[in-house]
């Protein structure tokens, strides 16, 4: 079977994922998707429309991925065990695929290709939560704090902007404490 009869949209995605891996989401095109799959560009649009939808499937890989990884960390647990096991899972992944990462759409709920496993993710980020009795508005902000924690702290660690020699993980383990702390205090 020559390479054109195997390619598919997902292993197009897998091609996407690897060149992301090596080289970063700015490398991304369709020209090195083609290169990496051992087909011409025009052949790729047989399997994705455009490099934006590309991009997206992409995008909704990563949620896919990350929605896996925080269901497994929480699965059998509840409350601060929980959380704890949810930002280390989310931190955890950040720094294994911190270009992949990257390609992470920043609001997939708006978006209509990523919506469904943006709607996931969020899914058990806000059941992490139920057991603190927040529901609603109050978990959706919880959840963004929650986001905001590990994205910065994850991000910028990934790209090398902790320089000083204090302990990464004590960090780290201050401000999951920290947010357990805020949630107890609201519940």
């Amino acid at each position: 079977m020559n390479v054109r009869q195997r390619l598919s949209p997902a292993r197009v995605v897998d091609a996407a994922l690897e060149l992301v891996d090596e080289q970063g989401v700015e490398a991304l095109t369709l020209a090195a998707v083609a290169a990496k799959t051992g087909v011409a560009t025009p052949s790729l649009y047989k399997h994705v429309a455009s490099l934006g939808e590309l991009r997206g499937l992409l995008g909704v890989r990563v949620l896919e991925e990350m929605t896996e990884r925080f269901t497994s960390a929480v699965i059998g647990r509840a409350g601060d065990d929980a959380v704890a096991a949810l930002m280390h899972a989310y931190r955890a992944y950040v720094r294994e695929h911190p270009k992949r990462y990257a390609a992470m759409p920043m609001d997939p709920l708006h978006d209509e290709l990523q919506r469904a496993a943006g709607v996931k993710l969020m899914e058990v980020m806000l059941a992490t939560l139920r057991s603190y009795g927040m529901e609603g508005s109050q978990a959706v902000h919880a959840t963004r704090r929650l986001r905001v924690i590990v994205h910065g702290f994850a991000s910028i660690e990934s790209s090398g902007g902790f320089g000083l020699p204090e302990g990464l993980d004590d960090t780290y383990d201050q401000l999951v404490r920290m947010y357990l702390d805020d949630l107890r205090g609201q519940s």
